[in-house]
C-alpha cells in the first residue's frame, strides 16, 4: 500500500529581494532536501520580487528536482506575475490560481486550473 506524502505550502515573504530571498531559502532548505518533496509556494503577499528572488525560486526548483520532487507556484501577486513573465521564469513552473488548486494538482492533473501567462496578442498590420 502506498501512502502519499503531504504537500507543504510555504508563503513567500513580501520582499523577495536579496536579503528576503536568502532568508527564505535558509527557511525552506530542509523542506527542499527531503525525499521527493511536494511544495507549493504561495506568492499572494509578495509585493517586491527582483532577480535575486527569481534566482532563489530557480535554485529551489533545482534542489527539488534532484530529489525527484516538484514545486508549484500559486496565488501570484500582480508584481510577482509581471516579474516572472518578464524573466520568462513562469515557463518553468506550474502556476495555479490558488494554493488549494496547486495542492490538489499533486493528486490529480487539473489543466483547467493552471494559470496561463497573459501574453499580448500580435497586432495585425
Amino acid at each position: 500500500m502506498e501512502t502519499s506524502k503531504p504537500v507543504v505550502i510555504k508563503r513567500l515573504p513580501a520582499a523577495m529581494n536579496s536579503a528576503g530571498a536568502k532568508k527564505f531559502y535558509a527557511e525552506v532548505l530542509p523542506l527542499l532536501r527531503s525525499d521527493r518533496p511536494q511544495l507549493v509556494f504561495d506568492l499572494s503577499q509578495t509585493e517586491r520580487l527582483d532577480v535575486a528572488g527569481v534566482e532563489i525560486l530557480l535554485r529551489c526548483m533545482r534542489e527539488v528536482m534532484r530529489r525527484d520532487g516538484d514545486i508549484k507556484l500559486a496565488a501570484l501577486s500582480p508584481t510577482a506575475e509581471t516579474v516572472l513573465e518578464l524573466t520568462r521564469a513562469e515557463r518553468l513552473f506550474e502556476i495555479y490560481a490558488t494554493s488549494t488548486d496547486a495542492v490538489r494538482s499533486y493528486s490529480v492533473f487539473m489543466p483547467s486550473s493552471i494559470r496561463r501567462p497573459h501574453l499580448p496578442r500580435p497586432v495585425a498590420a
